[in-house]
């Protein structure tokens, strides 16, 4: 595919998709579209169409946080276009937001609470509903667990937040993000002292060259990536760099293409760090002005010990590119093409990762290595210069992390085993003191663990914006024991059934995307509001209002914990007036903004860790602002593009240049880390002599809930598939279509292979997509996980490949 390609590609063929379907009511941008109607105030380049008034909304999807224009017509969503105003995909969306207002209208939307009564669901009312949770809480409340994610909205995720830690006094809330992004987490937190990203989406537009360490945009950030591929139409140079594991559309557009062992990452990463200091190139300056080492203390923590650059050094020195390369599979020739690309500082680069790094047992030391070697190299804090994680949730980062939606966190970056953070909070949410605990709760894989367990310490789960059955790994041990154990209550709030609803004990019918007022932030720190624009289904309502009628029904109980320490219900609502709006009865529910209030409490938790959010209103003017923002003289809001860098951070202080404010070594420095290479847990061998990983597909998000019941994009890419090697597939006799069996230590599905598709794994290695609930390949993955960030691996385990005999 050409350069000029690629952006024609993604347009056309999300364009071609939607009109493939018959009378299809999902109009696209283009100038078909022209003649059909006067535009609209507001809708400045979008297609006009008679009676459609145009809303602004972030996608639905993933965490890139592109904007929509949403098109109402009679009260459904009629239309979906690009947001030609937005900074973040300037009009352009990939064929899942361009469909993205048909997840509103599947045929199986959940319309009233279901209750399992003899082995069956059947319908009751939402006052039995609310009831029947806030009593099973009673029960036993240190046995309960909430269960999210980063689809969670920030006013949504603050909710339970609110919820548990300050009125339940529990730390057992968790966020599916704990899969996803936990170690972009701890690797930020113990580089520079504090979570998320320093640079931007800016940086795309500016670089020379973009290295992928492990991931796909092509498929999984189509947005993204297209601003990388565009520059090339317009005559400029940027080169790609695709470290992988396998072939995909992102390898098809690279300049050079590194194949590597599962794993290995480590390796490669000390391997840079090597050459840059055995060739003299690593930035001495910027080094000894803003960096201290770190090395792996005994026993092993997040946090370390200090080591001078002579240890690092020495350990590196072990990482010559004949060890590397014979460790990793890579050339000795590509290992030195690194090390001297990072060497080259008259080169702008940018490094892109998400789950390769993320899911991964060694998942923190790789994300510090990945930011060492950008702080070694000098190419830190400059546009177009520096690392960038990417999440694959619309707000992973603006609810599960800056929310603090884990269980040992707390909002604004605090963690609940900080007895001054703790205070901090208590005070915010006007709770008495000892309120919240220091003890941190369960995490995911914990959490299921015990509830799957008999007599286990979680006896009740409640789930929103979630598919834990089908999305958590191991999912035999971790998930399917519950239908052994009448004794456990799972709670499901759903749009769709699911492989969670399957073992629901109820069921609770939920308002989705536009049907309720949000805010998302995104990968950039960007954070987005939006309208609530047409009503739910049914009895749907929305999963901010569900926790606070739990919460309300608890103090109507005489739950002590939902009240404030002036004994007024912990989520009390207002009016101008002051009287107070029972915002717990759903009839009320909208007679004020409950997000803009709930926001407006959450903000103050940002500021001590300088992660201001802007102000709702500002927000409601925006397509999304990054934080921190500050108030200028003049009374307007001004973002913050490169965090840590003076003259675009309004925290750094003045003459310092680059100030980590937040360092762990309260010295305003970063840490150069030294991990060593440890290889997988789980290798091929003892008759599984494969490599499975797994991931996402383009036309499918996550568990594909949503987009599974979008007809264009399900017709698209039906269901899943197992992508073998060439040479792997003629050593088992099949050809294209052939259903083979894949096995691990934990379970067996069968699939049909796909051979020189749109990817291609290495020999001796298969892929699988998990958005198919018809063959949960999660029943197979690993859920061996990374010992400081608990998130597992889903990218590599051992397997045993064979054909299927004939029935």
């Amino acid at each position: 595919m050409s350069d000029m390609d690629r952006r024609t590609f993604l347009r056309n063929a999300a364009m071609a998709t939607a009109a493939a379907a018959v009378g299809s009511t999902w109009p696209v941008r283009g100038q078909d579209l022209e003649s059909r109607g006067k535009r609209l105030p507001g809708a400045e380049g979008v297609a006009p169409l008679p009676g459609v008034e145009w809303h602004k909304a972030p996608c639905r999807f993933c965490g890139t946080g592109c904007h929509v224009q949403v098109g109402v017509k009679e009260g459904r969503v009629a239309a979906i276009a690009g947001d030609p105003q937005a900074a973040v995909n300037k009009g352009l969306l990939c064929v899942k937001g361009y469909h993205v207002g048909g997840i509103l209208y599947g045929e199986d939307r959940l319309r009233e609470p279901l209750l399992r009564k003899n082995g069956k669901l059947v319908p009751i009312g939402w006052d039995e509903a609310i009831d029947i949770i806030a009593r099973r809480i009673l029960r036993a409340p240190e046995k309960f667990g909430f269960y999210g994610s980063g689809q969670w909205t920030i006013p949504e995720g603050f909710a339970a937040q609110t919820f548990m830690k300050a009125g339940l006094s529990n730390n057992n809330i968790e966020p599916n993000a704990r899969l996803c992004m936990a170690s972009a987490v701890t690797g930020f937190l113990s580089t520079y002292g504090v979570d998320e990203p320093a640079s931007c989406y800016d940086d795309l537009d500016v670089c020379d060259v973009v290295i992928m360490w492990g991931n796909n945009p092509a498929e999984m950030h189509p947005v993204l990536f297209s601003r990388i591929v565009d520059r090339r139409s317009r005559g400029e140079t940027v080169q790609i760099v695709d470290l992988t594991t396998r072939t995909t559309r992102t390898s098809q557009q690279a300049d050079r293409v590194l194949f590597f062992e599962p794993g290995s990452d480590l390796a490669v990463a000390n391997g840079i760090a090597h050459i840059l200091i055995r060739d003299g190139t690593w930035d001495r300056e910027f080094v000894e002005r803003y960096c201290n080492f770190r090395g792996d203390s005994d026993p092993r923590t997040l946090w370390g010990k200090p080591i001078t650059f002579d240890e690092y050094k020495a350990f590196v020195s072990e990482y010559t590119p004949e060890k590397v390369a014979k460790i990793s599979g890579l050339s000795v020739e590509d290992v030195e093409f690194l090390g001297k690309l990072f060497g080259d500082r008259e080169r702008k680069i940018v490094s892109l990762w998400c789950m390769g790094m993320n899911q991964h047992t060694q998942g923190t030391a790789i994300n510090n290595l990945v930011h060492a070697v950008h702080l070694l190299s000098g190419h830190w804090g400059k546009p177009g210069d520096g690392p960038q994680s990417l999440t694959g949730q619309p707000a992973a980062c603006g609810t599960a992390r800056e929310v603090g939606t884990l269980c040992h966190a707390l909002p604004g970056g605090r963690v609940v085993m900080n007895a001054k953070h703790r205070e901090q909070c208590e005070k915010l949410w006007n709770v008495p003191p000892g309120r919240i605990k220091g003890k941190p709760g369960l995490h995911t894989l914990a959490l299921w663990r015990e509830f799957c367990t008999p007599g286990g310490a979680v006896d009740t789960i409640w789930v929103q914006v979630t598919n834990p059955g089908q999305s958590l790994p191991n999912a035999h041990e971790l998930f399917l024991k519950k239908k052994d154990l009448p004794e456990k209550f799972l709670i499901v709030n759903e749009v769709y059934p699911t492989k969670t609803t399957e073992l629901a004990d109820l069921v609770l019918p939920a308002s989705l995307w536009v049907e309720k007022n949000g805010v998302y932030g995104n990968s950039e720190r960007r954070t987005q509001q939006w309208f609530k624009m047409v009503e739910p289904p049914g009895q749907a309502r929305d999963d901010c209002w569900t926790t606070i009628a739990v919460a309300h029904r608890l103090y109507e109980l005489g739950f002590p914990g939902m009240k404030d320490k002036d004994g007024k219900f912990l989520f009390r609502v207002e009016d101008d007036a002051g009287k107070e709006v029972p915002v717990w009865k759903w009839e009320h529910y909208y007679d004020v903004n409950v997000d803009e209030v709930l926001y407006e409490r959450y903000r103050p938790f940002t500021h001590m860790k300088h992660k201001n959010v802007a102000p709702y209103r500002e927000l409601v003017k925006a397509r999304g602002l990054r934080w921190p923002v500050v108030e200028q003289r003049d009374g307007s809001w001004r973002e913050t593009r490169w965090r840590f860098v003076e003259g675009d951070d309004p925290f750094v202080e003045k003459g310092k240049g680059i100030q980590f404010y937040h360092s762990r070594t309260k010295d305003d420095r970063a840490l150069i880390w030294f991990r060593p290479y440890v290889p997988p847990p789980e290798v091929p061998g003892d008759g599984y002599d494969m490599w499975l990983c797994t991931g996402r597909v383009l036309e499918h998000w996550h568990t594909g809930t949503m987009t599974g019941r979008v007809p264009q994009l399900q017709r698209a890419m039906p269901r899943a598939y197992a992508e073998l090697h060439p040479e792997d597939a003629r050593a088992l006799g099949v050809s294209n279509g052939d259903v083979i069996t894949i096995s691990t230590r934990r379970g067996e599905i069968r699939l049909p292979v796909w051979i020189n598709g749109r990817g291609r794994p290495r020999k001796g290695s298969i892929f699988v997509p998990f958005f198919d609930a018809e063959t949960p390949i999660n029943e197979l993955t690993n859920d061996a996980h990374d010992p400081f960030s608990k998130q597992p691996d889903y990218k590599k385990c051992a397997v045993r490949v064979g054909k299927r005999s004939p029935e």
